[in-house]
């Protein structure tokens, strides 16, 4: 069939090719490979040189059709509706995909992060980029039943309320959380109304700037949004072979019995140890081991360190031990979680081991790296992990369902149902 040419338009939104593409979970080569074309045309399809032929598009639309996103298993009677901001790869997506919902919109402003959820998640939604476009016009964003955020932690500066009130100023998250992404988010919240909410962030938001940042969010959440609202630090030990702390923070439109202190845990010595998801050593790159140099300059830093009586400095670990927590910052040498190998130099963790670490690859569940090992382990670094979300969302399910159904009492739902 022949090829019709086109004018490329640069910088504008994906092409017809890679929507449908990214919506099927193939890579370019595995797109190559499904229609049979050569790798330059299908790098002009990518790039919108070339309008993909009817039979190339045909085929695509097949292989997206094919396609079972995880979590479309769930009966349509469980179905909700959700949106996941500040999205990263979909740590949180999965948590609640896990019960049955349905994302219906996504904010992730990382291109590399982008790549990587895209290929993850195929969507009949293009993923938006800065949240910050759709806090300004917040009906941009579907109708959707519960709200997820992964907001970075930033500095609140909070004025006097009584200078406000002289100078005709609003007071609450419109002013004291101004030009931080809580913001937006308090803003989408708002205007939405959503039945409930799930946001995460590190341990340490609690104590950010002597616990005022902390105290910030939770008025607003739960005094000027008026949100019923919980939070609590969960470990990931009892589910991964790793240390991380993260404070999640529930919230319900509706009054609840959700009580997220009387949920128990998994017993943390219970949990797998570093060696369930360790790659064999014939599978492991050699590059991923540490060069003399790297070696030489971590040990002479951890020396350097304990002879001042602090304890910086790299982590080794066996196959029998949990991890520290994996960084963003793990690419650069890797030292917060080296592997041992008796008689020769530790290595980093693999990309695919990272996966693992964080919940992301399990056995029936692959999850697939398009990016750079930078990119990956910054994306990993920064992610959520999903069994510890899993266990968030089955313990709010009950609850999401009876705020749905409560709802179906006072008003049409049919939005809802015709997603199942």
């Amino acid at each position: 069939m022949t090829q019709r040419r086109i004018i490329p338009l640069r910088g504008t939104m994906p092409t017809e090719f890679r929507r449908l593409r990214e919506q099927a979970g193939l890579t370019l080569e595995e797109a190559r490979q499904l229609l049979e074309v050569s790798e330059r045309t299908v790098y002009r399809y990518e790039n919108g040189e070339y309008a993909p032929t009817r039979l190339a598009v045909r085929t695509l639309r097949q292989a997206i059709g094919e396609r079972r996103v995880y979590g479309d298993r769930k009966p349509a009677a469980t179905r909700f509706r959700f949106i996941a901001l500040f999205a990263g790869i979909g740590g949180l997506r999965m948590g609640f995909e896990s019960i049955g919902g349905h994302c219906v919109f996504t904010s992730e402003w990382d291109e590399h992060a982008q790549k990587t959820y895209a290929l993850n998640f195929p969507d009949n939604h293009p993923i938006a980029g800065d949240v910050r476009e759709y806090s300004k016009d917040p009906d941009l964003i579907p109708e959707h039943d519960v709200l997820l955020g992964g907001f970075p932690c930033q500095p609140f500066s909070i004025a006097g309320v009584s200078k406000k009130n002289s100078l005709g100023r609003a007071h609450g998250f419109l002013c004291d959380t101004q030009g931080t992404l809580f913001f937006d988010t308090a803003q989408i919240i708002a205007h939405h109304r959503p039945a409930a909410f799930l946001l995460e962030n590190v341990k340490n938001l609690e104590s950010h700037d002597g616990g005022r940042t902390f105290a910030t969010i939770m008025n607003v959440l739960r005094n000027e949004l008026g949100y019923h609202v919980q939070h609590r630090v969960i470990s990931s030990e009892p589910w991964v072979p790793q240390k991380r702390q993260r404070v999640f923070i529930a919230g319900f439109r509706e009054p609840t019995s959700f009580d997220f202190e009387a949920l128990k845990l998994p017993p943390a010595e219970s949990g797998p140890k570093l060696g369930s998801i360790l790659q064999p050593p014939g599978e492991v790159d050699p590059k991923y081991t540490l060069t003399p140099k790297l070696w030489q300059y971590l040990q002479d830093y951890k020396a350097k360190h304990n002879a001042a009586g602090n304890g910086f400095g790299y982590s080794l670990f066996g196959p029998n031990d949990v991890t520290r927590t994996l960084s963003a910052r793990y690419y650069k040498d890797g030292s917060e979680v080296l592997v041992d190998q008796p008689g020769q130099r530790p290595r980093r963790l693999t990309p695919i081991e990272c996966a693992r670490l964080m919940g992301f690859d399990r056995p029936g569940r692959p999850f697939r790296i398009p990016v750079s090992d930078t990119q990956a382990y910054r994306q990993f670094g920064n992610a959520v992990v999903v069994p510890v979300v899993e266990f968030v969302a089955k313990a709010m399910q009950p609850h999401i369902a009876k705020a749905l159904a409560v709802a179906d009492e006072t008003e049409p739902r049919e939005a809802i149902r015709a997603h199942g």
